[in-house]
């Protein structure tokens, strides 16, 4: 609490006792007082002086009210505001920062003046106890609590002159950031100046708590922002009324409309949605999720999943609400990627050397540039399958799902909702929610119809309508959705044959036999069997970690001369049992199967004849194949850069079409 003028007088004698001998009588000066005193005599302030001799140089004052531009930028109106209050009676107000620097002056020019030549009381100048004494803002800073320094409670005598009130600031976390201090002439000292001082810094610290506050939700609304407009399922805010509000880019390219053609539309006109769904959105203000719609889009519509909710305020009032909506295609890719619907292998893995395979990888790589369906024949175990993920790899569609059905391994009733899926309650034992069917999962990519020649005939025809249509319908269910499939077919039967039977319909067949690949049985290329055999010798006894080091001639003699009914596969899973009965590193005729063992040839005759003669002609026809190569490679070079590289000048030198000059330099490695 500030003095009287009398107790004022009686502090003035005690002071001029105290600096002579600093002894200190309790309760005739006020405890903070007496204490700066204190410290002011143990730190050596010399009392007859008080002129501040510590000043930031002018460049160290621009970067210090740089670095505090908030707190001066807040600061400011409510110091002119004090300013105003005692304007014309020679006070200023001051604003330091936590260290006691002067940053902020406001008073009458006289007054700025006579602080400045008698005390250099002035900005950029410290006025910390250690430096001036006792003084309103220096034990401020010392006690962090307001308090008021009148007449001769200063510990100089040139400050006796003046009273000042200081109160220090606090940031919304509790720093000391800075002091404001109010100063004027000790004859006119009033105890509501302290107030005052106090009242405009409770202001200021709401002003920093507010800003912070709009700091951080400025901070929270970019994040939001950054979020909204990074996810990759396309977002939608509407107000009450059902306006859209916001637009992200993922709903751009989603809807196919950009943000300034929907924001300001209304909600119903844009998406298109049943009306039930806006009615409960809307109206009943309940949330939906992962419901499926189709969505209008300028080319057409899209097939999606959308989940809505309501934002009700903390009144209860409905103010809106966002939507998510997610391509079904996205999901469904998602599904078949962490379900293994993907195809592992390429032409590369196809394990030969054989003409008859050559040229029915030849034929498989050229189907896969096209868009055509594809029918693969072929015996169990000759790598129908891995053919067509090789086609799958090497088409377009690479990037899309490839997904697998075996149409002979699915009950007759279930094979339906297994192709084209089913919708909530369609049937007993359906899944809640409905399920889509493999042709939805795997569009955009491939769908592989194993064992074709299999399938119902009653299923045949709902299988030709979505082939021509390239629409599916679920069962149960009455809207159709597009479907952008390529289908590869498989099958072990004569497909032909089982059509003349009754078995298999025409039309489905011509739909379906596009392009014929047929997969020659292993026993029709003998010169793959060394290759495949020592291939898997190699591979299953890394797996198995066994290593073979020995394989008696005798063994692929044998294997040579099997007739291999279960093809590859059959190989495979033979060379599997040799290694888990070889012993040691060695693998014997005593490790072949029965079946298998009987086919070594009899002493008298030539014990690899027909071994020999089938890598003889392998080697023979490998060698004229290659002379040939290399001979069609030169020739496109030196063609090439004659031509300078143009490929329709060079295609018609050759009689090739440009399709067949692109496949030619693919295969033999010709850079240009």
């Amino acid at each position: 609490m500030p003095l009287s003028p009398k107790k004022l007088q009686g502090v003035a004698a005690y002071w001029e006792k105290f600096v002579v001998d600093g002894e200190l009588e309790p309760g005739v000066v006020r405890s903070p007082i007496a204490e700066s005193w204190r410290r002011c005599m143990e730190t050596r302030v010399k009392p007859d002086k008080g002129i501040c001799t510590r000043f930031l140089e002018s460049d160290e004052l621009r970067d210090l009210q740089e670095k505090q531009r908030d707190l001066i930028g807040i600061a400011r109106p409510f110091m002119t505001h004090l300013y105003e209050y005692f304007k014309g009676s020679g006070y200023i107000v001051m604003l330091c920062d936590e260290q006691g620097y002067i940053m902020e002056a406001f008073g009458d020019e006289d007054t700025l003046k006579k602080a400045d030549r008698g005390l250099n009381f002035v900005k950029g100048a410290c006025w910390t106890e250690d430096e001036v004494g006792t003084n309103a803002i220096g034990t401020a800073l010392s006690l962090k609590r307001p308090i008021q320094v009148s007449a001769s409670e200063h510990y100089c005598l040139p400050h006796h002159a003046w009273t000042c009130s200081a109160t220090p600031i606090f940031d919304p976390d509790g720093q000391l950031v800075g002091i404001l201090d109010v100063s004027g002439p000790s004859d006119r000292v009033h105890p509501h100046t302290l107030g005052m001082v106090v009242a405009a810094v409770d202001a200021i610290r709401e002003q920093m708590l507010m800003r912070q506050k709009n700091r951080e939700l400025t901070l929270a609304l970019n994040n939001m922002n950054n979020i909204i407009y990074s996810i990759s399922d396309g977002l939608i805010t509407f107000d009450g009324l059902g306006i859209i509000k916001q637009f992200n880019p993922a709903a751009e390219q989603i809807i196919g409309r950009r943000n300034s053609e929907v924001v300001g539309a209304s909600f119903k006109e844009i998406l298109g949605l049943h009306s039930g769904l806006i009615n409960k959105i809307l109206l009943n203000h309940d949330s939906f999720h992962d419901v499926e719609v189709i969505l209008d889009n300028k080319n057409g519509q899209v097939h999606c999943l959308a989940s809505a909710k309501p934002i009700i305020d903390d009144r209860g009032i409905f103010n809106g609400g966002l939507m998510l909506v997610r391509p079904i295609q996205r999901i469904q890719k998602l599904v078949n990627r962490f379900s293994g619907a993907e195809a592992k292998f390429c032409f590369e893995d196809i394990i030969g050397c054989s003409p008859e395979l050559k040229e029915t990888i030849h034929v498989a790589a050229l189907a896969s540039s096209a868009m055509s369906n594809v029918l693969l024949q072929g015996e169990s175990g000759t790598g129908k399958e891995l053919f067509a993920q090789a086609i799958h790899n090497s088409s377009h569609r690479s990037k899309g799902p490839f997904v697998a059905i075996n149409c002979g391994a699915i009950p007759r009733d279930l094979i339906a909702s297994e192709l084209f899926g089913y919708e909530d309650g369609a049937f007993t034992g359906a899944k809640r929610g409905g399920r889509p069917g493999k042709f939805e999962l795997s569009s955009g990519g491939t769908l592989f119809l194993d064992e074709i020649g299999d399938m119902p005939l009653e299923q045949q025809v709902a299988l030709l309508r979505v082939l021509q249509d390239k629409k599916v319908t679920r069962i149960g269910g009455d809207k159709t959705v597009p479907v952008d499939v390529r289908v590869i077919c498989a099958t072990n039967k004569n497909l032909s044959r089982e059509v003349e039977k009754g078995n298999f319909r025409q039309d489905l067949f011509y739909r379906v036999n596009v392009i014929t690949i047929n997969i020659p049985p292993l026993r029709e290329r003998p010169a793959d069997i060394p290759v495949l055999f020592h291939y898997y010798l190699e591979r299953t006894g890394n797996e198995c970690g066994k290593q073979i080091a020995h394989v008696d001639p005798e063994v692929v003699e044998c294997l040579s001369r099997y007739r291999w009914p279960g093809n590859v596969r059959e190989l495979q899973n033979v060379v599997e049992r040799m290694i888990s009965v070889a012993e040691q590193d060695r693998i014997g005729i005593d490790c072949l199967p029965a079946e298998i063992n009987g086919f070594l040839p009899a002493p008298e005759e030539e014990p690899t004849s027909v071994f020999s003669q089938a890598v003889k002609i392998a080697e023979e026809r490998e060698r004229r194949k290659r002379q040939q190569s290399e001979k069609e490679h030169q020739q496109i070079l030196s063609l090439l850069a004659f031509h300078g590289g143009n490929l329709s000048r060079v295609a018609k030198e050759l009689g090739y079409s440009r399709t067949t000059l692109y496949r030619k330099i693919k295969l033999l490695g010709i850079e240009y």
